[in-house]
């Protein structure tokens, strides 16, 4: 009888350990999960401020490009301006 007591008492300190070790593992999971979610609100912020600079600078090289274009028009225009001006000195010149 007593072995029987024995062994329901082994069964019982096993089951506590595991128990406890069970317990121990949650409070561990619950710790990483906390810390892994702290990771993530702060990479979530990170990529939310990349992506905010990202369109800041989409938005520059959309008004430089603007701004090439209208340049080389103008260069366009004033190469035109010139060489008629040439044309017409080679017109003088010619005469």
């Amino acid at each position: 009888m007593e072995l029987l007591r024995e062994d329901e008492s082994d069964s019982l300190s096993s089951l506590e350990e595991r128990i406890l070790k069970a317990v121990e593992l949650v409070g561990a999971l619950r710790k990483e999960n906390a810390s892994l979610n702290e990771r993530l609100q702060a990479t979530l912020a990170e990529k939310q401020s990349a992506e905010q600079s990202a369109a800041q600078a989409a938005a520059q090289v959309a008004a430089v490009t603007q701004e090439l274009e209208t340049l080389r028009a103008e260069r366009r225009q004033v190469r035109g301006r010139i060489e008629k001006l040439l044309g017409q000195l080679d017109l003088l010149s010619a005469s």
